[in-house]
């Protein structure tokens, strides 16, 4: 070795070398690495999304929709073209004959209907549909007899043959009310030795004589116009005709002014150009009025709160505690009544006290002129009537059958009809409908044959007590509340199905879209019969939509949970034939010779509901419209700026007084400041009307978006905005729910709609203020002002 290479002590024996980077062997395997794990990742995330995020089902096409069930990857699902076929094919007129004659063939009273209660959740489980019978403890009423008697004080020279003692009074008997109707040969079940009594729901136990006086309809008005002529209710009777109003309302207020009792009965001139003195022959020979029909029902005071009157708000389960009822139901006894049986009382009043035409047109409209009645108000001196009422209260089981088509997705579309009537029959109310009902379950049975699941689940409920109140479908929201707060998208009503040709329906402004569309898919019977198919149901009906008031079971859903609802069927006005409401003669006889003699409309309302739902299941966005919801919202704000500039007679006063209201007079500072907040509301309401109409605009692309193919990562955007869409829409009317309640009424605890308060049956737009404007309570009517604004405005982020 050289010297020069020798290495000294000084030197270290390490050396740094330099070293060139390495290049890397496989070069194409990390690229490799890194998008198998993309993949994967991505994959997991999607999978992870459809199980707990997005709807197990999502479109490939236009026909064809493809899922991700719970036991596997993908699964074909049936087109909604094909189930919309299965639905106008199936339901069948001699099917539903059939189920009208079991229905109608004995009695059903609420709590008395067991046997039929069965019969449907078999039927409906021989289709497929899981189905159960829910029973809830109710308290109501059952009649056990009753009696109505004209009597005459006795004098020393009276000549009347019999003769009676009542509370040490002598009376000779003028004449004793039949209170039964006529049994018809041509009508087997008015025969039936079961027939059920004429009697009223909820009403109160009494024997009471007194004088009495003739009161119209008995509306609030009504007795406000006897009132302002000096007319004296105090101890007195009342007679007043059905129509205008809920029954129990006349009770309530007549009770209200110190009657002890009150007598109802149907009036022919109600009965529109269809009676005896225009020519008709009564039923069963003819079109018009039976004299002997009897219209049945309660008198619950019914736009106060529905369902059990002692567990108001709470479901009536077996120890449920219970309150005193008298918040609800009458106090004073109450029979109905026939014409036939009304008309010696109306003439024993002839030239006694006012005459109908010294208190307006609106008491002009009596159809017994022709029989000697004179209309005259009473009462007539010496003549008293006897009226007695017995009936028995119980806590009695009623029956709910409630079935259920699960679907992919949790959020529900009820579909309901009630089974309980007050008579043997019931042809047309209600088991018209629920002859349509179980055509409707046999074709979602058809669907299920060919492997249908529905997107949303479907949920059938036949419903118990509804003619008492309501009660089997108010007990049963009131009951699973919290579920149907987070899980109903809407409620479908159908009553009375068919007893003419003449399509009606109510129906919240969100779902008027589906009736449209359901309705131009099914061709008009009476059309289709004189040789036009192309004419559909659509065609023929006047357009009309009604607002939802109460009297059916839609009632607690939209009312109490603000659940939008739909209430129809084929039972509008101008029909051929008088319809003998709540009477022995609504019979399977009568419908198959008058009401719907081929069954036709049956099998059409049907088709009709059977469409509703399949839109409201099957449609990836839900198909509500938040633009006819606001523009009704600005249209019933309108109204009442207009009622401001008339009288306030539109309103009859609503003179209970409440804790947050106490009453002001009329002060002009009170009212400019509320008109000052009505302002304010009114330029809330244009807000969420541009934010709905933009809304429904974004809804609208979206469910083009959805209809068309796109890749797996794409639907995943498309079905996130789709869920957010329709939670949106499922919650909107949610938002005009005020816990606290109308005033006087907390059970109803929706801000925008309700039962009128002295109606029942008709709906009120914004009842709070109104019922507040109506007693120029000024200061109150602020109160309920910002209330709505503040829930405009809550409806306005929900749409954000």
């Amino acid at each position: 070795m050289k010297s020069s290479q020798r290495a000294t002590e000084q030197q270290p024996l390490l050396t740094t070398v330099p070293i060139a980077p390495e290049h890397p062997r496989y070069p194409r395997t990390r690229t490799f690495s890194r998008i198998v794990t993309i993949v994967l990742g991505s994959g997991l995330v999607y999978i992870a999304l459809s199980l707990f995020f997005f709807p197990k089902w999502v479109p490939y096409g236009s026909n064809v929709v493809s899922c991700l069930s719970h036991n596997g990857w993908h699964r074909e699902r049936v087109p909604l073209e094909m189930l919309e076929e299965i639905m106008l094919l199936t339901p069948q007129e001699d099917q539903a004959r059939v189920q009208s004659e079991y229905y109608t063939s004995g009695p059903h009273l609420g709590g008395k209907n067991l046997s039929q209660a069965i019969y449907t959740r078999d039927l409906w489980e021989s289709y497929g549909i899981q189905s159960e019978i829910v029973t809830y403890d109710i308290y109501t009423n059952y009649p056990k007899s009753h009696r109505l008697g004209l009597l005459q004080a006795e004098s020393s020279n009276s000549t009347i043959g019999t003769r009676e003692i009542i509370d040490g009074h002598n009376y000779g008997l003028l004449y004793e009310a039949a209170l039964a109707e006529d049994v018809l040969e041509d009508d087997p079940t008015t025969g039936l030795d079961d027939r059920i009594p004429t009697f009223h729901g909820y009403s109160s136990n009494g024997n009471v004589t007194a004088e009495y006086i003739y009161a119209n309809y008995g509306t609030f008005l009504d007795f406000e116009d006897l009132l302002s002529k000096g007319v004296n209710v105090t101890g007195k009777i009342i007679l007043c005709k059905y129509g205008k109003i809920f029954r129990g309302l006349k009770v309530k207020r007549a009770q209200e002014l110190g009657a002890i009792g009150i007598l109802i009965y149907s009036d022919p001139g109600d009965d529109g150009p269809i009676t005896e003195l225009k020519g008709y022959k009564a039923y069963p020979e003819g079109l018009a009025r039976n004299p002997s029909s009897v219209q049945r029902g309660s008198v619950q005071f019914l736009s106060f709160g529905p369902g059990d009157p002692t567990t108001p708000g709470y479901a009536s389960k077996p120890g449920a505690p219970r309150k005193d009822p008298s918040a609800f139901i009458p106090s004073i006894p109450s029979l109905p009544i026939s014409y036939a049986d009304a008309l010696p009382l109306l003439q024993a009043l002839n030239n006694h006290g006012l005459n109908s035409s010294d208190l307006g047109e609106q008491w002009s409209t009596g159809g017994l002129y022709h029989k000697n009645v004179t209309y005259h108000v009473g009462p007539a001196p010496g003549i008293v009537v006897n009226l007695v009422n017995q009936v028995e209260y119980v806590v009695a089981p009623m029956w709910n059958v409630i079935g259920k088509i699960p679907g992919y997705m949790d959020d529900q579309i009820i579909l309901g009809n009630h089974r309980d009537a007050w008579i043997a029959g019931g042809a047309a109310d209600p088991n018209s409908g629920s002859a349509a009902f179980n055509e409707l379950a046999r074709s979602f049975g058809k669907m299920l044959e060919v492997g249908w699941k529905p997107a949303r689940t479907l949920v059938l409920a036949s419903w118990d007590g509804e003619e008492y109140g309501l009660l089997g479908s108010t007990e049963w929201v009131e009951d699973h509340q919290k579920l149907l707060s987070q899980k109903a998208l809407a409620y479908i009503n159908v009553d009375v199905g068919a007893r003419n040709s003449k399509f009606a329906t109510a129906a919240h402004p969100l779902l008027q879209d589906v009736i449209h569309a359901a309705t131009k898919k099914v061709v008009d019977p009476n059309s289709a019969q004189a040789g036009n198919f192309s004419t559909s149901v659509y065609d023929v009906w006047n357009k009309r939509i009604r607002t939802l008031g109460s009297g059916s079971d839609y009632t607690a859903f939209q009312d109490f949970l603000g659940i939008p609802s739909i209430d129809m069927g084929f039972s509008g006005q101008d029909a051929i034939s008088v319809y003998h409401y709540h009477s022995n003669y609504d019979s399977h006889a009568w419908m198959s010779k008058y009401g719907d003699p081929g069954f036709r409309y049956h099998v059409a309302i049907a088709k009709i509901w059977g469409l509703i739902a399949l839109q409201l299941s099957e449609s990836p966005v839900v198909p509500f419209n938040a633009t006819s919801y606001t523009a009704g919202l600005g249209e019933y704000l309108t109204h009442i700026q207009s009622s401001l500039n008339v009288s306030s007679s539109e309103y009859p006063p609503h003179n209970q007084h409440h804790p947050h209201h106490p009453h002001h007079p009329h002060r002009p500072a009170d009212k400019k400041r509320f008109l000052h907040h009505l302002s304010r509301l009114e330029h809330s309401i244009h807000r969420l009307q541009v934010h709905a109409k933009e809304f429904d605009a974004r809804a609208a692309h979206l469910a083009n978006e959805l209809s068309k193919p796109a890749p797996w990562w794409r639907r995943i955007v498309l079905w996130w905005r789709a869920k957010t869409i329709n939670q949106q829409y499922k919650f909107l009317d949610r938002a005009f729910l005020y816990k606290e309640g109308l005033d006087d009424r907390p059970w109803f605890q929706h801000l925008v709609y309700a039962p009128g308060k002295w109606t029942g049956y008709s709906g009120a737009t914004f009842p709070g203020l109104v019922e507040s404007m109506s007693d120029k309570n000024w200061t109150n009517a602020v109160r309920w002002s910002e209330i709505i604004r503040l829930s405009v405005e809550l409806a306005t982020k929900e749409l954000h």
